[in-house]
């Protein structure tokens, strides 16, 4: 997974669960634990989310993620980013696609009988 793309569903998953767990992350973004963490705090490093203790949880190292307003900022970003590339490689799929529908045609073509 692209770094990039990593940060922005860090970031999509905590805007919608702010009070995940690392391992509840992890599971959601099909990566191991310390993966997770590496990503976790990269973004937290960067000031993209503030993390805070539960004040009145039985797990003290229960934390709440927020997105900060450049959190959202880069979240936006990542998200055009992502759909830059996604549209590009749409187009790329579909050049390839009438390519090969015609190559077919070629083929058929020559494998048909000749009219009497």
């Amino acid at each position: 997974m692209i770094e990039e793309d990593l940060h922005l569903e860090v970031l999509r998953l905590l805007e919608r669960e702010p009070d995940m767990s690392q391992r509840q992350l992890a599971r959601s973004l099909g990566l191991s634990v310390g993966k997770t963490h590496y990503a976790l705090k990269a973004v937290l490093d960067r000031g993209w989310v503030k993390a805070q203790n539960f004040r009145r949880s039985d797990n003290r190292s229960a934390y709440l993620y927020k997105l900060t307003p450049s959190g959202l900022q880069e979240k936006a970003r990542l998200a055009y980013g992502l759909l830059q590339r996604k549209r590009a490689e749409h187009e790329a799929l579909m050049t390839e696609i009438e390519q090969l529908c015609a190559e077919l045609r070629g083929t058929k073509a020559a494998n048909e009988p000749p009219a009497p």
